[in-house]
């Protein structure tokens, strides 16, 4: 690659250099203007409204070297912006949590509609494998008297959570734990979970973006993705007091095999499949019929 430090008159010239590096690489060009927005911490319009400018030395080096980086090894934007963004709102994450996609938007819009269809005040809502804490955050600050707990795994994520709920001034209590396993005795309204649902077959098929970066523990799920599901909805089973209402977020071609399981484990629960903004299976919703 080449090494040579490029020098730029202007905030334009740079983003005109990143935008065709980048696509020689085969990468977004896109990019290039986030990158730019995160280190002069500019909004898109201030950037289109003052790119004569010159670019501060400074940017100039962080933001030559954010694109190389991403180029070469494909490192999400949001690992080195640090910043994801979730229902109009921002998230801190790195390297220990699974960047938000805007798919799992529309999971919480479904637990939100329901909440408000049956007009629930104070809805107990849980969510699994919380990772960021986006599900978790984006209930509590939308769903005011909400009652939210969220749940990882990983101690790593719950700290990014603990922050983002902080940030955004979200009341949600956090368990480090295996899904549902140490609140069985709990009271939950609504289970919500978007669960690693990767088959690990699927494993060399998928973008290095993806792999490399997001954890590992958070893609991907023995019997061909469908493990998560099969424990929560085992540990449902086991509860004192079921749900009303569970949410999954699933592959999009794993609803029949979901939609089963459920009926298999959680007999007096109707479930149905949902699909995403581009027309894919993306979520199994399931209602207690008792």
């Amino acid at each position: 690659m080449n090494s040579m430090q490029p020098t730029f008159t202007s905030i334009r010239e740079a983003r005109r250099w990143a935008s065709l590096f980048l696509q020689q690489h085969q990468r977004e060009p896109r990019v290039a203007e986030l990158l730019l927005e995160h280190f002069l911490n500019w909004t898109p319009s201030q950037l289109l409204a003052f790119d004569d400018e010159a670019l501060p030395a400074d940017v100039e080096k962080d933001f030559v070297q954010a694109v190389r980086q991403h180029a070469d090894t494909g490192v999400p934007v949001q690992h080195l912006t640090r910043v994801g963004h979730f229902y109009g709102r921002e998230f801190q994450v790195n390297e220990n949590v699974l960047i938000p996609r805007p798919e799992t938007e529309e999971l919480v819009l479904g637990v939100m509609d329901y909440v408000r269809d049956k007009n629930l005040k104070a809805p107990r809502i849980v969510d699994l494998g919380t990772g960021s804490g986006v599900i978790a955050v984006t209930l509590a600050t939308e769903l005011p008297g909400s009652d939210v707990t969220g749940v990882d795994l990983s101690k790593e994520a719950l700290r990014i959570a603990e922050t983002n709920a902080s940030q955004h001034g979200a009341d949600v209590q956090f368990y480090h734990g295996n899904f549902l396993e140490s609140l069985l005795e709990e009271p939950f309204d609504i289970i919500v979970s978007n669960p690693p649902y990767i088959a690990f077959s699927e494993k060399e098929k998928m973008d290095d973006t993806v792999v490399d970066f997001d954890p590992a523990m958070a893609l991907f799920a023995e019997g061909e993705g469908l493990a998560a599901y099969k424990t929560i909805l085992t540990q449902i089973s086991h509860m004192k007091q079921k749900p009303k209402c569970i949410a999954f977020e699933i592959g999009h071609q794993q609803g029949g095999a979901v939609s089963a399981l459920i009926h298999e484990l959680l007999p007096e629960f109707l479930s149905e499949v949902r699909q995403d903004i581009n027309g894919k299976d993306r979520m199994v919703f399931a209602f207690s019929s008792l």
